[in-house]
């Protein structure tokens, strides 16, 4: 497995007549970094485009990692929908990646990552049979599962309850460590929590935003954990007014 990369977007997005935004992105390597903006500006077609997938849009600049290699190649991607297989078992879903590849599954870390998300006793249903919330955490035991050095995370955390959304939050910031990763989120509190870098996504811009000095994962009631989300907070309901 490649060591965890610096990666670059750099340019223009254009959606039929209309730049959805300009923007440099730079990805820490082995950091998190967390993605904000208000709906609509992009930040899910970053995503796409750092997977080189078809956005529907036009892309005008470069995207490059600092090493030279192949992006899209070393990234796990987790969608806002979970993207199940209906006929699949929770096992199966988490292990579709080796099995699309034609490598040999490796059961065992399968059941310890769905032991931590808690879907241990759920591992042989279909995914029709869960909640939205087991739905997402099945999700994550499948990008979890990837062990790439590159993750991508599309409001991973979004559909789940107060605690099992901290309890995730901190599972994959235990199991992503050492990786390069881009969380989008709506939530400032969880960019506060999770972010050593975090970026505030406009038309023209994405502008970094001071992250506390305590390392990440921080404390849900630490003190600069709430100034943090508090000021980020106002920010963006001014962005949006």
């Amino acid at each position: 497995m490649s060591q965890a990369p610096r990666i670059e977007l750099s340019g223009r997005y254009t959606l039929g007549d209309r730049r959805l935004f300009d923007a440099e992105i730079a990805l820490l390597p082995a950091q998190w970094t967390c993605l904000l903006g208000p709906s609509g500006v992009g930040k899910s077609t970053v995503l796409r485009l750092l997977l080189g997938l078809e956005t529907g849009g036009s892309f005008s600049g470069s995207i490059m990692a600092q090493d030279g290699q192949d992006a899209a190649t070393r990234i796990s991607y987790m969608a806002q929908q979970d993207l199940l297989l209906p006929w699949a078992s929770v096992t199966e879903n988490v292990l579709i990646g080796a099995t699309l590849r034609g490598e040999k599954p490796d059961h065992a870390r399968a059941q310890k990552l769905l032991a931590r998300v808690g879907l241990s006793d759920h591992a042989e249903k279909t995914p029709a049979a869960l909640s939205g919330g087991m739905r997402q955490r099945a999700a994550l035991a499948r990008t979890l599962m990837e062990d790439r050095p590159v993750v991508l995370l599309d409001e991973p955390f979004s559909a789940l309850d107060a605690g099992t959304r901290a309890d995730m939050q901190e599972l994959a910031a235990e199991v992503l460590k050492g990786k390069t990763v881009l969380l989008v989120t709506h939530d400032p509190g969880e960019a506060a929590r999770l972010g050593e870098q975090i970026l505030v996504m406009s038309a023209s811009e994405a502008k970094p935003w001071p992250v506390p000095e305590t390392p990440a994962i921080r404390g849900i009631n630490a003190p600069e954990t709430l100034e943090c989300q508090a000021r980020l907070l106002d920010h963006l309901r001014m962005a949006e007014a």
